[in-house]
């Protein structure tokens, strides 16, 4: 479990020098040759395409990316949250996300670094003398790795560059033009069957957390679904299933440190509480754990704004119950609420508590109504006081990216909208395998309205809930329409194009392809 995370924190200190590629200029676009650094030392043995690998994972692990600000840019530009203020962390939320922005432009930049990295391994890897098993292993991480950092800009900007060389490759880097989304789209697709192709079903202890087979089934299966290909898309979620993957009988051990990488995990990012406080986490020395967690903590519990959950959310968790009558068990899990009522789960009592197991009336007062969140707080196991003891990146719990009930219910999705909108019985099977974890009646028939609502209950705070509203074209009907942006100035500032974000200034000015090259609509 803690393995890959040792290992990483290992060859972030490799990477003091490998590394110094993450030190690009202020354009992506407009980078020196990460390579000319060592043009004769590196790409000459197995240990080196291992070191470029990790190196390539590292991005992922950055504040900005993963660790924290991709939050941001994911959960806190949904209808479920509301988050405090005005600034970079709720601009994009509010459609206000502009191209000077350091949100948008550091989530480019990492997600780039990831791509960068994933070409020179694509480029160098295949040219050093080693174990063919090995090298396309390899191979087959930087093509997933590739694969994911494009899902990511292109659900994010929309109109991205495809770069699939090294910058040193390239005779202009410079004039580099945007391409269309459909040729993103299909890149993306080439990068996750090739990493099916070549990428092992497991890894030994010592390497778990490195991409998979399943985790390339897996998103080449949300790919297609976010196309609506939605045959091709559930062909790839049933290949998985009922294979090696299953859900944890406890639906709250997705979310602790304790119990990462468990058998319900498909790829999750790997994140280490190293006592490392600064800024980065692309390099020897600066932190590596998950700072994102104070952004989902109650008032109180964070020094910083946080938010809390609109009402409408916790009502749709609480609008059934259990088969014994009691509230969804995932309720306690994600939220943290006004409430004196428990639910018997797994031979524990829930109820709702945050840090320190304080209620809701200890916490604040016995009238408060404000809605906050719980997951990932793990504060059952790391027994804290508040989300940020012992200062940033205090905790090691993992984000995780793709689990199996995901899965089960893009498939029961990909299997509806294949019908025309209407039930089936593998749709009805892989919804009840999700609700019968926790208790919940099973149904006969399953609408896409059951499916949405189950999503919301399953994966709340799991960066997949602005994007779905996304990919279903409800952006500005749930959001802008509304005021579930209330605490931080509304959305005024949203026009069409909006639902995507701004191209970072530095990059417009850092390319000279003028006609090639725009800032998206809106902006």
């Amino acid at each position: 479990m803690k393995n890959i995370k040792t290992s990483i924190k290992g060859i972030l200190a490799v990477l003091a020098v490998f590394a110094l590629n993450t030190n690009c200029s202020d354009s992506v676009l407009n980078q020196d040759n990460p390579n000319d650094l060592v043009p004769t030392s590196f790409w000459q043995t197995p240990e080196d395409a291992n070191k470029a690998i990790i190196g390539a994972y590292s991005p992922f692990l950055a504040i900005t990316y993963y660790s924290r600000f991709e939050i941001f840019l994911s959960d806190y530009r949904d209808d479920v949250v509301n988050g405090f203020n005005t600034s970079d962390r709720t601009a994009a939320g509010a459609f206000n996300a502009t191209a000077d922005r350091n949100a948008p432009k550091w989530m480019w930049e990492a997600q780039f670094r990831g791509v960068s990295r994933s070409n020179d391994v694509l480029f160098y890897v295949p040219n050093i003398e080693m174990d063919e098993t090995e090298k396309n292993n390899i191979i087959g991480e930087a093509h997933f790795i590739r694969g994911l950092n494009y899902f990511n800009l292109i659900n994010n900007f929309l109109n991205v560059p495809i770069i699939k060389t090294p910058i040193s490759e390239i005779a202009a880097p410079d004039l580099i033009p945007q391409a269309p989304p459909a040729d993103t789209w299909a890149l993306i697709e080439e990068d996750l069957k090739m990493a099916q192709s070549k990428l092992p079903s497991s890894w030994p202890a010592t390497q778990t957390g490195r991409a998979t087979y399943g985790a390339a089934t897996g998103m080449l299966g949300k790919v297609y679904l976010y196309q609506k290909k939605y045959d091709l898309a559930k062909a790839e979620f049933a290949k998985i299933m009922g294979t090696t993957y299953t859900l944890t009988d406890d639906y709250a051990a997705n979310f602790t440190e304790e119990f990462e990488n468990n058998v319900e995990s498909i790829f999750e990012i790997q994140l280490i509480s190293d006592g490392n406080q600064g800024w980065g986490a692309d390099s020897a020395s600066s932190g590596s754990g998950s700072a994102y967690q104070a952004d989902l903590a109650p008032v109180g519990y964070t020094n910083q704004n946080t938010m809390r959950v609109n009402q409408w959310a916790l009502d749709l968790f609480l609008d059934e119950k259990t088969i014994n009558g009691e509230i969804d068990p995932r309720t306690y899990t994600t939220f943290f609420w006004n409430t004196q009522d428990s639910t018997q789960y797994q031979g524990k009592s829930l109820k709702s508590r945050t840090y320190l197991n304080a209620s809701y009336e200890e916490a604040f007062s016995p009238t408060g109504t404000n809605i906050f969140g719980n997951k990932y707080a793990d504060w059952e196991f790391n027994g804290k006081k508040e989300s940020r003891d012992g200062g940033w990146h205090a905790s090691g719990n993992n984000v995780r990216l793709l689990r199996y009930a995901d899965v089960l219910l893009m498939f029961a999705e990909a299997e509806v909208m294949s019908n025309g909108g209407n039930s089936t019985q593998p749709a009805v099977d892989a919804v009840n395998e999700v609700r019968r974890r926790v208790d919940m009646p099973e149904f006969t028939t399953v609408t896409m309205q059951d499916i949405e609502d189950e999503r919301i209950k399953e994966l709340t705070f799991e960066r997949t809930r602005y994007f779905d509203l996304l990919r279903w074209g409800r952006v500005k009907s749930r959001i802008v329409e509304s005021d579930f942006k209330s605490e931080s100035g509304g959305t005024g500032s949203y026009k069409p194009g909006r639902e995507y974000l701004a191209i970072p200034l530095s990059e417009l000015d850092g390319n000279n392809n003028d006609e090639g090259f725009k800032q998206n609509p809106g902006y």
